[in-house]
């Protein structure tokens, strides 16, 4: 049965509205609307609440008025409030939330009804915008920063505020008599409550496809868009305690480079960058990664998250989808390694031009295009014997390409579309770089996606394929590699072949969705052949895997006399290898509920059957996994007032021994309206009981002739970031970061798997008959077995970390920013593993560590 507002949505026309063209003067964007030229205008003024109570009246009332000339579409919007003095006007950097009332104007400007952008201001005169590549409005991109202008003026009946959008900054079809897709949204936190122009029910799917109508937009004519932006940049790195045979440890950089963005006809805009520099970005988290698998890290160069959507099409609704394009692969740490007394490691690849082409034609065809260089790098090592500095090739020039390419289908926002990726590095011989990198690197894939009942339902599906070539090397540290494992002993459906020099394979899914409604589902089945590998440029963990998973779900945003939205989720998923070994099936329960004092809960419950893994011994036999178990628990406080907070707590616990508490919390301060703090702590102690040492021969016919060493470690780890934000003005800000570190772990119970498939340990006793191992003075371990005899080493460990970074950022005119930056790095590692504790977490700050100074300026020219 489907509610009034629903039907509402499903089955009237459109709302619509026109832009009245500007005769005379452009206008004075000062937020004061005493332009004369408004009242030429008509008032859209018939907003409904979509928050707290959906489709009634708003409380307070909304005026808009659109205005255009050749130039630019303005909007001038009078807020109207009887308490005036209750509005906040908290000040913050562009794009960031706030307790502030908050004026939005969401534009599809293609009319396609899935993507567009949305540009906003707060009462305090904070602008945002955002790029949406999807139908949704959560999904953004904030790193969408177009050259535009915004005011806003707070008076004794509410407040005001004047946009001017250059077309310039937009990107449409070409033509007259332009219809473009329209929604006005007017945000209270302080009364918790959001009014819109259009109706877009909770429970309904969709964003755009929802939008109203912008009509009255004629004879604009085509535009340059011509738009660069030199900058140059200065550093100095130094260590506080100088070490004076380090030739390495003060240095002094300086880099110009630019960026250009070209509007190649009113629908395509190309973006290319020289010499980028992204000193301004803020650093990774630290981090201990155990396992055998690369950590993940956000993309935030701003080159690379703006439009990255056009490149990979992942907010699609693919689940699951392989990930073509993951953009930190180009400019990435180098790959080899020198050796020295003192050694100067290039931490990233230069980047020595890129170029993306991004936009979508009057036919309904999204283009994304990206080309890359990288150059060769070269570490430098010193050796004072016999005093020589050497310069070693660390990484090969490398060029990189990625297309994506998706076309619309009919009118529910269905489509499909293609990848294609290829990474080219140019190795030889020099730092013996051909037995690492492949040479070759190619990788796409066919995806669709169709939609019914304006995307109430939902079949989506991809097919795709991978092939890698290079010298037999590289390609068998492929095959040995943890995303394959092909020496793997117990398997017959893969084989590790020394002298292959190419490696491909496949993958295939499909997937049915329910969307919309009171209940939701899906359903998938996924392959990766044993032999794909998207690595080069994209991102895996493993292949050689089979996955099944399917959910079903109930959820109402009908708010009730306790609740405002409820969702319960139930999920089930399977994966089996190639060769039909089942690998993992757990069972979980997802629930969040949002009461009427919009406070949040979530739990979680995730059930674990015993398995058996391909990976646990790192290309050795199989080996059995236990049963185990893991809830998680959180609790958020109302979002954009003064002072949030979150709380989540987790356990994990299995057959074994292993197990797991996590606690994580956030706390976000507003003392003042420029001022903003906030501090996420977490902490974590954990068992497991089954960590891989390292493979040692001279093991027995169950573990076909080698030892696969495990251990049990005690892990602990806290962390925190504090930032410390203030707003001279929207575009003056000073922001604060700092993240201390602390991590230990400490092993003890060693043993070997007793036979493949198994879970158990042969363990190795103090003493006895059997396996004994002893501690050495060095903290190292000598095991004797028998006639056989080896030592393991100690992996102990204390690390400490405190990273920290001052960024003075001063928009000085539109388009054009200087940045002064400050960055600190410290760390220190011991080789034990005391458990840390609150009182380490600083400790990190007596370390010697590097300084980074630096000041860059960039100057943006607009080509009419």
């Amino acid at each position: 049965m489907v509610t009034t507002a629903h039907a509402l949505v499903a089955q009237s026309a459109p709302k619509s509205t026109h832009a009245t063209r500007l005769t005379g003067s452009a206008l004075e964007i000062d937020g004061l609307l005493d332009d004369a030229a408004w009242d030429s205008a008509p008032v859209i003024s018939d907003f409904v609440q979509r928050d707290p109570d959906e489709g009634k009246p708003p409380t307070v009332a909304t005026q808009v008025r659109l205005l255009y000339d050749d130039d630019a579409l303005y909007i001038a919007a009078r807020m109207l409030r009887p308490d005036a003095a209750a509005i906040r006007r908290s000040i913050s950097r562009r794009d960031s939330e706030s307790d502030a009332e908050v004026f939005t104007v969401s534009l599809d400007p293609y009319h396609d009804r899935q993507t567009g952008y949305s540009f906003s201001i707060n009462s305090g005169g904070v602008r945002g915008d955002w790029y949406h590549p999807q139908d949704q409005e959560g999904g953004r991109e904030a790193q969408y920063d177009p050259v535009w202008s915004a005011r806003a003026h707070v008076d004794d009946q509410g407040w005001t505020a004047e946009m001017r959008i250059p077309f310039s900054q937009l990107r449409f079809n070409a033509g007259d008599n332009q219809i473009w897709g329209l929604q006005l949204t007017r945000n209270m936190p302080d009364k918790n409550e959001k009014s819109t122009w259009v109706l877009i029910p909770r429970g309904v799917a969709g964003f755009f496809s929802k939008f109203g109508q912008l009509e009255g937009i004629s004879g604009i004519p085509v535009a340059r868009r011509l738009e660069l932006l030199p900058y140059v940049t200065g550093g100095l790195t130094y260590r506080a305690n100088v070490n004076p045979r380090n030739p390495f440890e003060q240095k002094a950089s300086g880099r110009v480079g630019g960026d250009l963005k070209m509007g190649l006809g009113p629908n395509l805009t190309l973006n290319a960058t020289v010499l980028p520099d992204f000193g301004q970005v803020e650093a990774d988290p630290a981090d201990v990664n155990l396992s055998a698998f690369e950590t993940v890290f956000t993309e935030r160069r701003p080159f690379f998250t703006e439009g990255a959507e056009a490149l990979t099409g992942l907010g699609q609704n693919f689940i699951n989808r392989p990930v073509y394009f993951y953009s930190r692969r180009i400019g990435a740490p180098p790959r080899g390694m020198t050796r020295g007394d003192f050694v100067d490691q290039p931490s990233n690849t230069t980047i020595l031009s890129a170029a993306k082409v991004t936009g979508r034609l009057k036919s309904g065809l999204s283009i994304g295009m990206l080309a890359a260089v990288t150059p060769m790098e070269y570490a430098r090592a010193y050796d004072s014997l016999p005093d020589r500095t050497e310069a070693v090739v660390v990484e090969p020039t490398s060029a990189f390409a990625v297309v994506r390419m998706q076309q619309d289908l009919g009118t529910q926002q269905s489509n499909a579309g293609i990848n294609l990726t290829h990474a080219h590095h140019f190795v030889d011989e020099r730092g013996g770089l051909q037995e690492i990198l492949a040479r070759d690197a190619v990788s796409g894939g066919l995806d669709f996606k169709l939609r019914t009942r304006q995307g109430k339902y939902e079949l989506t599906g991809f097919v795709g394929g991978s092939y890698v070539e290079g010298d037999s090397t590289a390609i068998a540290r492929l095959q040995r590699g943890s995303a394959h494992y092909f020496q793997r002993p117990d398997q017959e459906h893969i084989r590790y072949q020394p002298g292959r020099r190419s490696l491909s394979g496949y993958t295939a899914s499909l997937r049915h969705d329910k969307n919309a409604g009171y209940s939701f589902w899906g359903i998938q089945l996924l392959a990766r052949s044993p032999g794909f590998e998207i690595n080069d440029l994209g991102r895996m963990p493993t292949a050689d895997d089979i996955d099944f998973n399917a959910d079903f779900g109930v959820r109402n945003a009908k708010p009730k006399q306790s609740y405002r939205f409820y969702m319960f989720n139930l999920a089930t998923r399977s994966g089996w290898n190639f060769g039909g070994v089942r690998q993992y099936s757990n069972a979980s329960l997802n629930s969040n509920i949002t009461f009427n004092n919009f406070t949040r809960a979530s739990l979680n419950l995730t059930y674990n059957l015993r398995s058996t893994s391909d990976v646990l011994t790192r290309g050795g036999p199989l080996m059995g996994t236990p049963n185990s178990w893991s809830i998680t628990s959180g609790f958020n406080s109302r979002p954009n007032i003064p002072v949030t907070w979150s709380v989540n707590v987790g356990h994990t616990d299995d057959e074994l021994g292993g197990g797991s508490w996590t606690a994580r919390s956030t706390l976000s301060v507003r003392p003042g309206a420029r001022w903003q703090a906030s501090v996420d702590p977490t902490y974590t102690r954990s068992t497991d009981a089954r960590q891989y040492v390292t493979t040692r021969s001279g093991g027995s016919a169950a573990t076909f002739g080698s030892r696969y060493i495990f251990a049990s470690v005690e892990r602990s780890q806290l962390s925190a970031r504090f930032r410390l934000n203030y707003a001279v003005t929207p575009n003056f800000t000073v922001e604060a970061y700092a993240e201390p570190f602390a991590a230990s772990g400490e092993y003890s119970t060693f043993g070997e798997l007793a036979a493949a498939r198994s879970r158990l340990l042969r363990r190795y006793e103090e003493t006895g008959s059997g396996a004994v191992i002893v501690r050495n003075p060095d903290r190292s371990y000598t095991v004797t077995d028998g006639a056989a005899s080896f030592s393991l080493p100690n992996l102990d460990f204390n690390r400490l970390s405190f990273r920290s970074n001052l960024v003075l950022r001063w928009e000085w005119q539109p388009g054009s920013t200087a940045y002064f930056i400050w960055q600190n790095n410290r760390q220190r590692f011991t080789p034990f593993g005391t458990a840390v504790g609150a009182g380490q977490l600083f400790d990190a700050m007596n370390a010697d560590g590097d300084n980074f100074l630096a000041l860059k300026v960039s100057y943006w020219i607009g080509v009419k």
